[in-house]
């Protein structure tokens, strides 16, 4: 008797389990979704964020190597102002992306929270069935299986009892082991979501470290610039440096000119059709901007000392202050030289040309068309300058004329 009572208390038990509520069989069902392979998904994400962890590091610039390189040419101010241009550039382009990563990051966490909570909810209910049917297993009892089972009709009969028997106790293992990977996945979940979050914090870190290696580079530049044209025993040859540079300067421009110009000859030839300016008058270049840093005309260089022929307009605006084409026409270069920086050049038509300097980031590429007011290029100091400024020049049948003959503010 002594057997057939722990027998029946096991029958019990099962029969119980198995007629339980519905709320127990969904809960069991939902759990299923969570398996050894979403576990081992999950390891394999807190793994990808560890490893994103100890990259981010070694990923940032490292500024005193990048001084240390600027060393060795500080003696020739062109190639020092390109390198160091150069640099730059890659400390911005290190903030987009640690800046995309934070946003992605963002998202990243909020969909980790979300399946935390998730997890969370199914454990929460899956414990509260499991309590429901203990509380049931003691407090109900069920002769009636017994008898289901000692009076079968043969032993094949009570064979299928006992197989259905069976079922519902590895019916009942399943669900605990489902359980325990429920349990496992909401862990899981929680060290990835702290991961992902100290991920973020040193994300931060790494743009605010890249923003001040950017601010000291720059702060560099302007004052190497500045130190070079007013040592007064490098005063002749920066001169010279200078008037060679900005030689070399119209002579590239006078370079696309003459080139834009076969060009046009070879359309027209076969076509017919030319690029031809109206009379319009320019849309002011700049979204906004705070004063005249240096007008057109005859000057003083302010650290040469030299009078020396500015052949553009000076407007210091903010760096990232949208630069606007200023009329309608033809994208003829969208490039860097470290006189010029990175610089854009139009074709109007009928030969007039406006020139747009020491942007911080281009928009548009050579052939691009334009129109009036589309944003080309944004301020900057890159090139021989020691300020976020818009260099706009004008050129027409070859040669500078003044801004001023075409804007309206």
């Amino acid at each position: 008797m002594k057997k057939r009572k722990g027998w029946t208390l096991g029958i019990v038990l099962c029969v119980v389990l198995l007629l339980g509520n519905a709320g127990m069989e969904a809960s069991a069902v939902t759990m299923a979704s969570i398996t050894s392979d979403s576990i081992k998904e999950k390891e394999e994400q807190i793994a990808q964020a560890q490893e994103e962890k100890k990259n981010l590091q070694n990923g940032l610039s490292n500024l005193q190597n990048m001084k240390k390189q600027l060393e060795s040419q500080r003696n020739d101010l062109k190639n020092y102002v390109a390198q160091l241009d150069g640099n730059l550039k890659e400390i911005e382009n290190n903030i987009a992306n640690l800046r995309l990563q934070i946003s992605e990051k963002e998202t990243e966490i909020e969909e980790t929270q979300k399946e935390l909570d998730a997890a969370l909810e199914k454990e929460e209910n899956q414990k509260a069935s499991m309590i429901r049917h203990i509380r049931m297993i003691y407090e109900t009892g069920n002769p009636e299986i017994v008898e289901m089972l000692t009076k079968a009709d043969s032993f094949g009969d009570f064979l299928n009892k006992a197989d259905y028997v069976e079922k519902v106790i590895s019916y009942e293992q399943q669900m605990w082991q489902d359980y325990k990977l429920v349990r496992e996945y909401v862990e899981l979940c929680k060290e990835e979501l702290e991961l992902e979050k100290e991920l973020l914090d040193e994300t931060k870190a790494g743009v605010e470290k890249e923003q001040q290696n950017l601010e000291a580079l720059i702060a560099q530049k302007n004052q190497d610039i500045t130190n070079y044209e007013t040592d007064i025993s490098n005063k002749a040859q920066a001169i010279k440096e200078y008037e060679e540079e900005i030689r070399a300067e119209e002579e590239e421009i006078a370079s696309l000119e003459a080139m834009i110009a076969e060009e046009k000859k070879k359309i027209l030839a076969n076509s017919g059709v030319v690029l031809s300016y109206d009379g319009g008058v320019f849309k002011f270049p700049l979204a906004t901007y705070t004063r005249v840093s240096d007008d057109y005309g005859n000057r003083i260089h302010p650290t040469l000392g030299i009078q020396q022929f500015h052949n553009g307009v000076d407007f210091a605006a903010p760096k990232g202050t949208a630069i606007y084409a200023a009329y309608d026409g033809v994208v003829v270069a969208a490039t860097y030289s470290a006189t010029m920086g990175n610089y854009v050049m139009i074709d109007h038509g009928d030969g007039l040309y406006t020139i747009y300097m020491h942007a911080s980031a281009l928009y548009v590429e050579k052939d691009d068309i334009v129109v009036r007011g589309e944003t080309i290029a944004a301020v900057g100091s890159t090139g021989r300058s020691t300020g976020n400024h818009l260099h706009f020049s004008v050129r027409r049948n070859g040669s500078y004329v003044s801004p001023w003959e075409y804007l309206s503010e």
